[in-house]
């Protein structure tokens, strides 16, 4: 609600500052021992939600905490759909920490095309393996893909097999979560994008059963060095379980602006209306919440200025 106020302005640092101060003081109330695994930076380049900072209010279980408190920052500043905020919880130790792998290559998708997707095989052979899972034609399969230039090979090659391809500017976490719940009119995700996301992706992808799959992408030689030095494995397919090891993984997401897997914030006189999505993986449980926001009560306890 705090980005909200800043659709359209924009501004993409004040959006993300303000998403960023009111997850902190949310979080900060929640019973649990957290510490940030995936965050806004490093400690010297985020004053709030760093890698590694404790959150909570101490109490409860330990407990490691992704978070994108406004995952589409220039969605928001310019109005676009699908900005959301997000946060995901696993039990300490079992989230992925990408160090230097600020980018990743992944494919994801739901649950009745889980077994059949291979990252590395090329990509017209996902879509025909999707299709066929679905039983439709690969002209039915809707691939949503980042519109970057080092994705014009990965295009090119969607659309010689027929698949529909849905590009999109930023954001591809609700896109990977949209691929795996129904009517949302997504069926893969495909291409190089944040390897944080991609951790939060799989965390929701754990809950609803579908599965995503990445290969850490270096962008140049100084980075492909120094994940070498820190031990990563550049060949490597990390699976669901690789991003998130945990059997118990709640993950939550509300909408910011509108987009395919949620509503944004719809504004009131004296409040605001929300559309979330809660899963936990233990249970498989999905509930889709609507909720009505008081802004006077919601000012004096979180001394937040939401008008």
């Amino acid at each position: 609600m705090a980005a909200g106020r800043l659709i359209g302005r924009g501004d993409k640092i004040a959006a993300d500052q303000a998403a960023v101060d009111a997850m902190r003081i949310v979080l900060d109330t929640v019973s649990m021992a957290g510490v940030v695994v995936i965050g806004e930076g490093e400690k010297d380049e985020a004053p709030m939600l760093f890698n590694g900072e404790e959150i909570g209010n101490g109490q409860g279980p330990e407990v490691d905490v992704a978070v994108d408190p406004l995952e589409g920052t220039r969605l928001t500043a310019l109005g676009m759909p699908n900005a959301i905020a997000t946060v995901a919880v696993s039990e300490r130790g079992t989230m992925f920490f990408p160090g230097a792998a600020f980018y990743m290559d992944k494919i994801a998708c739901g649950p009745e095309s889980a077994d059949v997707i291979d990252i590395e095989a090329p990509a017209r052979e996902n879509v025909r393996r999707v299709a066929k899972a679905r039983g439709v034609s690969p002209s039915e399969i809707s691939v949503v893909v980042l519109d970057r230039e080092r994705h014009e090979g990965l295009i090119a090659e969607l659309r010689e097999v027929g698949a529909k391809v849905m590009l999109i500017t930023d954001g591809d976490v609700a896109p990977s979560i949209a691929a795996a719940q129904p009517g949302t009119g997504v069926d893969l995700l495909m291409g190089v994008g944040g390897t944080p996301e991609g951790v939060l992706a799989a965390a929701a992808l754990k809950c609803v059963g579908g599965t995503i799959q990445g290969k850490l992408w270096p962008r140049n030689d100084e980075e492909r060095q120094a994940l070498v030095n820190d031990g990563f494995d550049l060949d490597r397919v990390l699976t669901t379980d690789d991003l998130v090891g945990s059997g118990h993984v709640f993950f939550a997401a509300t909408g910011v602006t509108t987009g395919a897997l949620l509503r944004g914030v719809r504004y009131t006189r004296e409040g605001a209306t929300t559309d979330s999505i809660v899963m936990r993986s233990r249970s498989g449980t999905v509930r889709r919440i609507e909720a009505t926001h008081g802004f006077q009560k919601l000012e004096e306890i979180s001394n937040l200025a939401l008008r």
